[in-house]
């Protein structure tokens, strides 16, 4: 069988890695990277270190507006599928590479296999929810993380349900030790295991919002630990253009690659981001984590204990960074780190 897979952000680097280890042995795989993330230290170097196969495809499409960006990703992304007839499509998560690699498809009447399907904020305010609703209900395979993730779609009325376990849990399984092995950030700057807060801040729901923003930099503040930043370049952009000072405890260091963000996840006293895929990750390796969202799509790490919902809120923030701790074990929810392997072995039998 020939499998496109369409990729273009951090995250779903990530799950390919993952699964394109699996789908190889059995399949030709093709891969698209839209270049959703165009940054060097936000895409290349998970090629390098992750050991993805190079991308077949690169269509170097950048940022932009959500309607420009998603467009062009679809012309694109139409024309490569009219040249190499792939008996399947499959995409990963909610980006806009997510949608506009199902759209294309399902118009061309190509089978869309839809990894971490099911995910629901209840936010449609979100363009995350908006691709990841969408691109379920045009995909033929649902292949879920979590039980609760199957319940959502059965309540919109969708079948080709597949509970097959998290991804990113497969690779985090796998690389946690490639990162104890390979990773000196810790080295690098001068950090020991449970000494500071790692931060996390990208999506648009904060950065295009100057009061959010604001907020969320003043708690960082206020609470007085010593707070590592990986800077995301969207961010960086409205930090200057809002005139934000940064608090002399907030130490910013450039984008790191996903071994270095393993380490720096898991030597943590505690995570604070609005990235659904480091809330799973804190959860994997148990370390609290604190959103900063008005609400998620992980909702088992909430009910686990181990995340916490903050918003923007400085107070909040500050309160969390201070005193949550979890009193409850952690649940795994989330499979068994064979997700990848059942994802292909369900493709392969159809």
């Amino acid at each position: 069988m020939k499998i496109i897979t369409v990729i273009g952000a951090r995250p779903q680097f990530i799950k390919c890695a993952a699964v394109s280890k699996e789908l190889r042995k059995k399949h030709t795989e093709l891969i698209i990277h839209t270049g959703q993330h165009y940054d060097e230290n936000m895409s290349s170097v998970f090629f390098d270190e992750l050991e993805i196969p190079k991308p077949d495809f690169n269509l170097e499409v950048g940022s932009g507006n959500h309607g420009k960006q998603t467009g062009e990703m679809l012309s694109k992304i139409e024309e490569i599928y009219l040249k190499e007839k792939p008996d399947l499509v499959l995409v990963y998560g909610d980006t806009n590479s997510t949608l506009a690699g199902a759209l294309a498809a399902s118009k061309l009447l190509i089978p869309v296999a839809h990894v971490e399907a099911g995910l629901r904020s209840r936010n449609m305010n979100m363009p995350e929810e908006q691709n990841r609703i969408l691109t379920d209900h045009i995909s033929k395979y649902l292949f879920t993380p979590t039980k609760t993730a199957d319940e959502n779609l059965k309540n919109e009325g969708l079948s080709n349900i597949f509970s097959v376990g998290d991804v990113m849990y497969d690779g985090v399984l796998f690389f946690s030790e490639l990162s104890k092995k390979k990773s000196q950030i810790l080295e690098k700057s001068h950090l020991k295991k449970n000494e500071y807060i790692l931060a996390t801040i990208h999506r648009a729901e904060n950065t295009n919002h100057q009061d959010r923003l604001k907020s969320i930099f003043k708690g960082l503040e206020e609470s007085g630990e010593n707070i590592i930043l990986p800077l995301h370049p969207r961010t960086n952009k409205y930090i200057k253009e809002y005139g934000i000072e940064l608090g002399k405890n907030i130490k910013v260091i450039d984008p790191v690659g996903y071994l270095d963000m393993i380490a720096l996840e898991s030597n943590a006293k505690k995570i604070v981001t609005d990235s659904g895929g480091v809330q799973k990750e804190a959860f994997f390796m148990g370390v609290p984590c604190i959103t900063l969202r008005d609400e998620t799509e992980w909702v088992e790490t909430i009910s686990n204990g181990w995340n916490v919902i903050v918003g923007a809120d400085k107070g909040m923030i500050v309160e969390n960074i201070k005193h949550f701790n979890p009193i409850s074990e952690r649940i795994n929810v989330f499979g068994e780190g064979n997700a990848s392997k059942k994802i292909t072995d369900i493709i392969s039998s159809k």
